[in-house]
């Protein structure tokens, strides 16, 4: 992903501290279920030449990714929805290669829906995009919805519009990148918006646009979006601060976030994504898969 990526070497003169919780997440969280807590963690594939002979075995195929990929990942933000409508035969295909596992399917809703034209008028689009994907069964995660950049609160009602037609029993997150959205009083009118629809509400942790980190959870789980430089230092200290700042919101009732790493093309996702899942366990008990290097094969 590259949005809101800067040069390298402007990362440190950028102050990459999270802003404050905000206040609305208190009671918000204390509505969530009480229970065990999920972390999932992921990328937006599941797999990249440069991740064979470090945690796919040497000359594994591409088409043999997916059945590699759950052994280090629990969950994928897969781009691949947002380009195409899959029909049901080629996802049950893809869920049958995690059969078994603790794993889950995020697809991004196809462009065609989201990024050409008017919100209105996509209902027959949007019904067979969503059939496709039920076809995840019980691998099916949330679906996140990206508006483009230019996409403005000029246009609420029709986003409040298309909201309202979207079925309760999938789970939706919403991703929006134009800066007005995020000034008030627009923000806490769009969170209580989403409050009232149970759509979440996308963090977007990238170096340029501070401003989409706005920590306004809209239903008692999360979903992060971690735009990263291929394992620089600042990629493990934000890490830190996110790990630390998740630890809040389960002592204060989240039930569930879902971290999706995007690194660049270095394909380094493996090695934050080991040092993440391993910092998260120490810092609180969750435990969930931790990449294995081909050292240890």
């Amino acid at each position: 992903m590259e949005f809101g990526r800067v040069q390298e070497d402007q990362l440190d003169t950028i102050d990459f501290s999270l802003p404050p919780s905000a206040e609305s997440n208190v009671a918000l969280l204390s509505s969530g279920l009480p229970g065990k807590k999920h972390c999932w963690l992921g990328c937006s594939s599941w797999g990249q030449p440069g991740w064979v002979g470090r945690i796919y075995p040497p000359k594994t195929k591409e088409k043999d990714y997916l059945s590699l990929y759950p052994q280090h990942f629990n969950t994928v933000e897969l781009n691949a929805t947002h380009y195409r409508i899959w029909g049901e035969e080629h996802v049950q295909k893809w869920a049958a290669k995690t059969a078994g596992r603790e794993f889950r399917f995020c697809p991004k809703m196809f462009q065609g829906i989201t990024h050409r034209g008017s919100l209105a008028g996509k209902e027959a689009l949007t019904d067979e995009f969503l059939k496709g994907i039920l076809a995840y069964g019980d691998q099916l995660g949330p679906v996140f919805i990206q508006l483009s950049d230019h996409f403005s609160p000029a246009r609420e009602k029709e986003l409040v519009a298309f909201l309202t037609s979207l079925p309760y029993d999938i789970r939706f997150f919403l991703e929006l990148r134009h800066p007005d959205w995020f000034q008030q009083p627009v923000l806490s009118q769009l969170t209580a918006i989403l409050i009232e629809r149970k759509i979440g509400f996308v963090l977007t942790d990238t170096a340029g646009r501070r401003d989409c980190a706005h920590m306004r959870l809209t239903v008692p789980e999360v979903f992060i979006r971690f735009v990263g430089y291929n394992f620089h230092p600042t990629d493990k200290l934000r890490c830190d601060a996110w790990i630390h700042r998740l630890k809040e919101w389960y002592a204060g009732g989240l039930e569930q976030a879902w971290f999706m790493l995007h690194l660049g093309e270095g394909g380094s996702e493996p090695d934050l994504a080991a040092y993440f899942a391993t910092q998260l366990q120490q810092e609180t008990g969750i435990r969930i898969p931790v990449p294995v290097f081909s050292s240890l094969f």
